[in-house]
């Protein structure tokens, strides 16, 4: 192989490995920051008091017609467990839908009024949040997951 040959395979190689390997640590780390934040606002609900009452009438459609500690106790546990799937990269495309229809409705109901600054109890911490998870939702966890692993063992595992 010429020097030319060779040097032109090694950058297709490095290229493929570094764009590849760029994409699933990016892809992580939206993971593990977006799992951490959520995780704090369940904790936080978990040892709070249910303010969903207060702004219930707020909500969109179906949201409004559920009662308001259905809604806080869902939140709560979408705030729980899908940080935990995510951390682990399992069913990470379902834990970042649930994530960002969550943070949609708090978008509308909570935050959309205030504008955009974060100071008033603006939208703007809820959009980082949508565009953090909407990776996520688009190319799934990546190869640092376990639904990487998954679909290597089971080749016909959907995510």
């Amino acid at each position: 192989m010429t020097e030319i040959a060779q040097s032109a395979a090694y950058q297709n190689c490095n290229s493929s490995f570094s764009s590849t390997w760029t994409k699933d640590i990016s892809l992580l780390a939206l993971r593990l920051f977006a799992a951490y934040e959520f995780w704090e606002a369940g904790v936080e609900k978990w040892n709070g008091e249910n303010w969903f009452a207060d702004i219930q009438t707020a909500f969109p459609f179906p949201f409004s017609a559920l009662p308001a500690d259905l809604n806080w106790y869902t939140a709560m546990g979408v705030e729980l467990v899908a940080p935990v799937l995510l951390v682990l990269g399992l069913f990470g495309r379902y834990a970042a839908a649930a994530l960002f229809v969550l943070t949609a409705v708090a978008w509308y109901a909570v935050h959309a009024e205030n504008g955009y600054n974060v100071v008033d109890n603006g939208y703007k911490m809820a959009l980082i949040y949508c565009l953090v998870l909407l990776p996520v939702i688009l190319q799934g966890s990546g190869k640092l997951s376990l639904d990487a692993l998954l679909k290597k063992k089971f080749s016909k595992f959907p995510l």
